[in-house]
């Protein structure tokens, strides 16, 4: 059975955490561990994950050194990961039950080392547990394949949905960047040759705004897309123009549902 490393980084998430940890917990494939950072919350999450972890030892949380934003917390997690897959969630989002069995299932019969999946959107005042969740109309769904190019031009992986086969890909670590270093962990497997293979089955939970609300957070992505293309991926003007193009208009597209 493979061991499943699930990163999650923690700022202040008491108000959802308990619910993220449990969505993990009450997975249908149990061989996860939960491996966390908190960096240096000020509320109660350190608190409330030590619970978790003495009554789960699955539950793996550590503080952070300094603070050092989501993308430096996830790779403290990933270094510390013993899985044969990396899986990522945040500590306000929920997976389903059968995520974790499912999307195994998908990648192996596929020969794929780096997978996603459909998921559903809430809102975000959404109160309830995983084994709660109703389905709703609110989904983003999975494309079926996707290359280099074709993520260049848009982001099509939901980082909550996202795994990687550390067995076949290596202990892939994201980029020191303020945000979108998901994004640019997606890309930099891509690029050396591993392509995506999204799963059609909607089986996390993102929490959003509401249905035709495009946030601010969202809007100030530009900038760090553009650095993205610019300086990570090294295009030109004219490329980075078309990708960045793609990404505003995926924005606008998915704030729709």
């Amino acid at each position: 059975m493979p061991l499943v490393s699930v990163v999650m980084p923690v700022y202040n998430s008491a108000a959802t955490l308990g619910a993220a940890v449990r969505s993990v917990l009450t997975q249908t494939h149990a061989d996860v561990e939960l491996l966390v950072t908190d960096d240096q919350s000020s509320d109660s999450s350190m608190d409330l994950l030590m619970e978790f972890a003495a009554q789960d030892e699955r539950v793996l949380p550590k503080t952070a050194p300094e603070r050092g934003g989501a993308g430096r917390a996830r790779n403290l997690a990933i270094e510390r990961a013993r899985g044969d897959y990396i899986a990522f969630l945040d500590s306000d989002d929920l997976w389903l039950p059968e995520k974790t069995e499912k999307q195994l299932a998908f990648a192996a019969e596929g020969d794929a080392p780096l997978t996603f999946t459909s998921y559903f959107k809430m809102d975000a005042d959404y109160a309830g547990e995983s084994t709660d969740w109703v389905p709703n109309g609110r989904v983003i769904r999975a494309r079926g394949h996707v290359d280099y190019r074709a993520m260049l031009r848009r982001d099509y992986i939901g980082a909550l949905t996202a795994m990687y086969d550390r067995n076949a890909l290596g202990t892939r670590l994201m980029p020191e960047m303020r945000k979108r270093q998901d994004y640019a962990l997606w890309l930099s497997i891509m690029r050396d040759g591993a392509d995506a293979h999204g799963l059609a089955e909607p089986l996390a939970v993102y929490r959003a705004g509401q249905t035709g609300s495009l946030s601010s957070n969202k809007l100030s992505l530009v900038k760090y897309n553009w650095s993205l293309y610019r300086e990570h991926e090294d295009l030109s003007v004219p490329q980075a123009t078309r990708a960045l193009a793609g990404a505003v208009w995926q924005s606008l597209r998915n704030s729709r549902i």
